[in-house]
């Protein structure tokens, strides 16, 4: 497979951001702060020749895909296998609630083996993420792609590609709006970015929900 190179774009902010956990909530849209990240985002990247774009079906992430679609002349494509985990009953829960979960530790340290109550396992998400970009790469070799998704589909992403274990990947921090990069070459993929925003990040306490998906 000749090489090709992969952007890895989280979806800008929205109110539940920090807050709760959507998972596939429906109707869970980019706030002020979020169109103005996806606008600097489309213009970031207006240089880059991109080839496609793909993006979870969630309407943050697309809303977050389609300013750098039309800056490219380019169509959103949608791609299930792309979204966020399926949380099952700790959707739509804040995130100070879940933190007294008996299974929030277990998800932190051991993602490996949790599974959400009628959801998704950690294992299961990675899985079906990187076969989904595994695709996309089959389709685009020699090419940049985008793809939109969200932060733990990210994260596992990227575990996977460098060889982190998959119980390690929440040492990574993907922002909101933020580009991840990948490059795939004849000896395997390498990590030419992580978490590029132009900004730094906020440094919290250990364990503070703001960290965690929404």
């Amino acid at each position: 497979m000749s090489g090709m190179n992969l952007l890895l774009i989280r979806h800008a902010a929205n109110d539940w951001l920090g807050q709760r956990l959507a998972g596939w909530t429906p109707g869970v849209h980019l706030n002020d702060e979020g169109r103005s990240q996806a606008a600097a985002l489309a213009q970031r990247l207006g240089g880059i020749p991109l080839m496609a774009i793909y993006s979870s079906p969630l309407e943050r992430t697309l809303e977050t895909a389609r300013p750098i679609a039309e800056r490219q002349g380019l169509a959103v494509q949608v791609r299930q296998n792309l979204g966020e985990a399926h949380y099952g009953e700790w959707t739509g829960r804040s995130l100070e609630e879940l933190q007294k979960e008996a299974l929030w530790p277990l998800v932190q340290r051991y993602p490996g083996g949790a599974r959400f109550p009628g959801g998704e396992s950690l294992p299961e998400v990675q899985t079906r993420v990187v076969a989904e970009l595994e695709a996309i790469r089959e389709a685009h070799q020699g090419q940049t792609v985008a793809v939109v998704s969200h932060s733990d589909p990210i994260k596992m992403a990227v575990a996977h590609y460098v060889g982190l274990p998959l119980d390690l990947f929440q040492r990574l921090i993907i922002s909101p709006a933020s580009v991840t990069a990948l490059a795939f070459q004849r000896f395997g993929p390498r990590l030419v970015c992580l978490n590029h925003t132009e900004v730094l990040p906020a440094f919290g306490s250990e364990g503070e929900a703001r960290n965690w998906e929404a």
